[in-house]
């Protein structure tokens, strides 16, 4: 399907380019995940204020996702290459769907951890499956722009679920939790029935090539590859001075050191997603055709003064100055994520040969759930031991050592992977060239309906 490659900018070339199988994906995107918003920011409140259990004990029952996730995420890889991704994305949203029906009605915290596990198995799951469907489905340019706009509509549906759960949820009322998390395990079914449904007929699997040697899948093989291991480092160390900062870091910095409500808190994230919805495509149409290690290099020269406005509010704590410089955090921080999303995991499949694209990616969410275990570890050591400003330099320096780690990772990938080669691919290279009597994603003409069937052998 190298005909999904789009030379146009706008938002109707790209949705003309995209196959029937990549409208599906993309349209459902912001209802999958509006249940996740409506449980993701009430999660340790309910477990405390509602069910009774302490914010210690909380937040180690939280960590049971991440380390469940870490541990099943190198065999689901593998998995995903074996048996294609559509099925291991069945398993995994029926997991989440079990998960949250255990939480809705958890009053222990035996219950909690096992609804937890159910939840950790579908993120080491879902990720390299969910990235490896949509490599196998949408090529080129546009698999590039998928990766953005996708994350654009996750951040519209968490949003608006956390909104909704906002007014919703009281702690004087445990029914409204349950509430919720039943939301959220009915949110599954849109998935489960669009796998079951329009796209059951798309695998996501490619078969291994002829010449392919008996261990050319194994993690170790391709951890040994220069530039799967700078890659790696540089999702690792992005998530930890990113992501696993602005979840854990950033609230307790903003609290305890620029001593800000939890309303500016609260109202900051929201910039965040409000500047994301608002600016992927922008920034999609501005970063296409340059190289994907250089959007990284813009995106860690914003992530730098983000940091560094969120240090200096500790210098006017409490005032007016302290919330605005909290809100220019978030925002700024915000930019630097729509470069993000849409380089780091088109690199990640571009590097991949198709029939390892689970374990690539595999690899790629191990290292993000690292850095999502160890950030709050240490934001939490720093800044009970009111090291702010080490806890602020340690990640400006982080900043310096990702551009190191880009380009060094630039000089170990073909012009293709960085998105400035050819975007057609070889056919040889496609798993789309089987037919689809096989079980193969059909082809599909560029500018079809997006109600056309898409499940005729």
């Amino acid at each position: 399907m190298s005909g999904t490659t789009t030379s146009g900018h706008g938002i109707r070339d790209f949705w003309a380019a995209l196959p029937v199988e990549g409208r599906w994906l993309l349209s459902t995107v912001a209802v999958q995940t509006l249940g996740r918003g409506l449980t993701l920011p009430f999660t340790v409140i309910y477990m405390h204020e509602v069910r009774g259990i302490s914010l210690d004990l909380a937040g180690v029952l939280m960590a049971v996702i991440a380390v469940a996730a870490l541990a099943v995420t190198g065999p689901g890889g593998a998995l995903t290459d074996r048996v294609g991704a559509r099925r291991m994305l069945l398993l995994a949203t029926t997991a989440q769907l079990v998960g949250c029906v255990v939480l809705a009605f958890a009053t222990t915290p035996w219950l909690f951890a096992l609804g937890f596990l159910f939840l950790g198995f579908n993120f080491g799951i879902s990720w390299p499956a969910f990235n490896a469907l949509i490599a196998a489905i949408v090529t080129g340019e546009a698999r590039q722009q998928y990766f953005g706009i996708n994350f654009a509509l996750v951040n519209l549906g968490i949003g608006l679920g956390g909104i909704i759960g906002g007014l919703y949820a009281d702690v004087t009322n445990p029914t409204t939790f349950t509430v919720i998390f039943l939301a959220d395990a009915a949110c599954m079914l849109v998935p489960i029935g669009l796998l079951l449904g329009p796209l059951r007929h798309v695998h996501g699997r490619a078969e291994r090539p002829a010449d392919g040697g008996d261990d050319s899948g194994s993690y170790l093989t391709i951890l040994r590859q220069p530039a799967v291991l700078w890659l790696t480092a540089l999702t690792f160390l992005g998530v930890f001075i990113g992501y696993g900062q602005m979840e854990a870091g950033f609230p307790a910095f903003a609290r305890q050191v620029s001593q800000v409500s939890t309303g500016v808190i609260g109202f900051a994230f929201a910039v965040n997603t409000v500047v994301i919805v608002a600016l992927q495509f922008w920034v999609l149409r501005r970063i296409s055709g340059k190289r994907r290690t250089r959007v990284l290099l813009v995106m860690l020269a914003l992530w730098s003064v983000a940091w560094i406005s969120l240090g200096l509010t500790g210098f006017v704590a409490g005032t007016a100055a302290a919330t605005a410089g909290v809100i220019v955090f978030h925002a700024l921080f915000a930019l630097g994520e729509t470069m993000l999303q849409p380089t780091i995991p088109a690199i990640t499949n571009d590097m991949a040969p198709d029939h390892l694209r689970g374990r690539y990616n595999a690899v790629n969410a191990g290292a993000f759930q690292a850095g999502t275990i160890l950030a709050p570890v240490v934001a939490g050591f720093l800044l009970r031991h009111h090291l702010s400003t080490v806890f602020i330099a340690m990640l400006v320096v982080g900043c310096a050592a990702m551009v190191a780690l880009a380009l060094a990772l630039e000089r170990r990938i073909s012009p293709r992977v960085n998105g400035v080669g050819p975007a057609a691919v070889d056919e040889a290279t496609l798993p789309e060239t089987a037919q689809p009597s096989d079980g193969a994603i059909p082809q599909v003409p560029l500018h079809e309906s997006p109600g056309a069937s898409t499940t005729s052998p």
